[in-house]
């Protein structure tokens, strides 16, 4: 268990290492939700696109993109 720690004109937590390499925040940039029971901390996805295939996935409801999406990927077709 932690206190939180005025920082300045802030507040903060000191997060026990172990925890740190265990929710996997190590060198991380961390966002925050709040939530109904407190704070979320998890990393900021910092992969681009990264989760808009299940964000699409979900709004279309449908488990197989290709009944929407013809995708022709052979590419010996295509001008660079």
């Amino acid at each position: 268990m932690t206190m939180l720690t005025k920082i300045g004109n802030s507040q903060g937590v000191r997060i026990p290492k172990a925890i740190v390499k265990q929710a996997h925040l190590e060198n991380a940039d961390i966002e925050f939700e709040v939530t109904k029971d407190g704070l979320l901390l998890k990393p900021t996805n910092k992969t681009p696109r990264s989760g808009w295939e299940e964000a699409i996935r979900n709004s279309l409801h449908v488990e197989d993109l290709d009944e929407f999406v013809e995708i022709d990927l052979d590419l010996k077709d295509w001008e660079w």
